[in-house]
């Protein structure tokens, strides 16, 4: 089988679709896919890349064909709205020409999403050259962009988004989501979509990268991933003053995003610099390191209900490195902190994470059970390993109808049903 794969993210790169989309066609070559990987020239953060303006190049990366593609690349890091549709446009639309030229080259091609853009490859390749078309969806990008106050609800931009996600979620063959709400959410905002052709596929962690590594714990809380506006870290750091009335603590903020400045920006305010740091992006291969010696981790999801289906792939990688992880929000991680065992959920506000925090802080046992809980649970349920394993049973059942193969063992909870 010949699996095209579209992503705007993709290593050198450190967002987590990136990590994630290179895991998963990894995995996938590795059980005898043909994977080809289709994303821009390195360019997020932007400004983090020197730019190249070469129309395409073609490398092997861990086995897999990487085709970066021209597009336009922000050289600042906040580009502006006008910068932010160039870059996120420009690259779909040259995956469309790849495509027309490219189509004997595949059999199945991934959109992965948000941004939802990167879809417009699917339409002709489903429509033109008869491929079977997957839709990644980690995100419902429209509503989150409404309820963060970036989109105006029912207006024009709104209704042409929603036209079009309809186009691609009916004619696609199969469409992955992180998590069931997620899948339920679809089903509920689009007409007529085919309940079976979802699958859960979680974001998951690849339990032999992230694990526990044995280091003296240090006195530090992490937050490890992006610094973005459906996180709500401005509580978490408004906490640490309470926490630190009782324990001499850092808070690590490590990472990029666009509203890091804002919140280094509160911190000053506030006079919490001595417990409160900035690291910024860190290599990958020292993120293990980071968790294992910290005490626990942060996934502060806003109290949305946009947000409801989301699981921060930062909560699996706390788990994986053996430490218990306090969240925010409803729906999904609440789900996975009661499921797992590994994690505590907090209310939106500094005093409820701060009291969530004191009481783990105060429990090194419970603290110590809750990570080898965690740990277990992704091993079980959630390693990258698996999923590639499960996605690649779904691609065969809808490449060649009747001719599944029984399931690979261990894989139960990332498949749909």
């Amino acid at each position: 089988m010949r699996v095209l794969i579209i992503s705007q993210h993709f290593p050198p790169e450190k967002s987590g679709n990136a990590s994630r989309i290179f895991d998963m066609s990894s995995h996938l070559q590795k059980l005898g896919v043909n994977v080809t990987v289709l994303a821009p020239h390195p360019s997020f953060p932007s400004g983090s890349f020197k730019r190249k303006w070469s129309i395409s190049e073609s490398k092997k990366v861990n086995g897999v064909n990487l085709i970066n593609l021209l597009s336009w690349q922000p050289n600042n890091e906040n580009p502006g709205f006008v910068g932010r549709m160039a870059y996120y446009l420009s690259f779909p639309l040259h995956t469309i020409i790849w495509i027309l030229l490219n189509s004997r080259k595949f059999d199945v091609i991934i959109t992965s999403a948000p941004p939802i853009f990167t879809g417009f490859g699917g339409i002709p390749a489903k429509f033109l050259f008869k491929k079977k078309w997957v839709m990644d969806v980690r995100d419902l990008w429209i509503n989150a962009s409404i309820s963060l106050g970036f989109l105006k609800k029912g207006s024009l931009f709104e209704k042409l988004s929603r036209a079009y996600e309809q186009i691609c979620y009916s004619n696609a063959n199969m469409i992955c989501v992180t998590t069931e709400e997620l899948g339920q959410d679809i089903v509920r905002t689009y007409k007529n979509i085919d309940e079976s052709k979802i699958k859960v596929t979680p974001n998951g962690v690849d339990t032999d990268f992230f694990y526990p590594v044995d280091l003296p714990k240090k006195n530090q809380i992490v937050y490890a991933g992006n610094i973005g506006h459906a996180q709500d870290l401005e509580d978490v750091i408004l906490a640490m003053k309470k926490v630190n009335e009782q324990f001499d603590l850092k808070f690590l903020v490590v990472g990029n995003g666009d509203i890091k400045g804002h919140l280094e920006k509160v911190t000053k305010e506030n006079k919490l610099t001595d417990y409160v740091e900035f690291p910024g992006l860190l290599p990958r291969e020292e993120i293990p390191m980071l968790l294992s010696e910290s005490l626990m981790g942060v996934a502060p999801l806003k109290k949305l209900k946009t947000l409801e289906y989301a699981i921060p792939t930062k909560a699996y990688e706390y788990m994986a490195c053996g430490i218990p992880f306090v969240g925010c929000g409803k729906g999904e991680i609440r789900k996975l902190a009661e499921t797992s065992g590994g994690g505590v959920i907090a209310e939106n506000s500094p005093e409820d994470i701060a009291e969530a925090i004191l009481r783990l802080l105060e429990s090194p046992k419970k603290r110590a059970e809750m990570g080898k809980m965690g740990r277990i649970f992704v091993e079980e349920n959630v390693s990258r390993q698996q999923i590639a394993a499960n996605l690649k049973l779904n691609l065969d059942r809808i490449s060649s109808p009747g001719k599944t193969k029984v399931q690979v063992e261990g894989v139960s909870f990332a498949e749909s049903q």
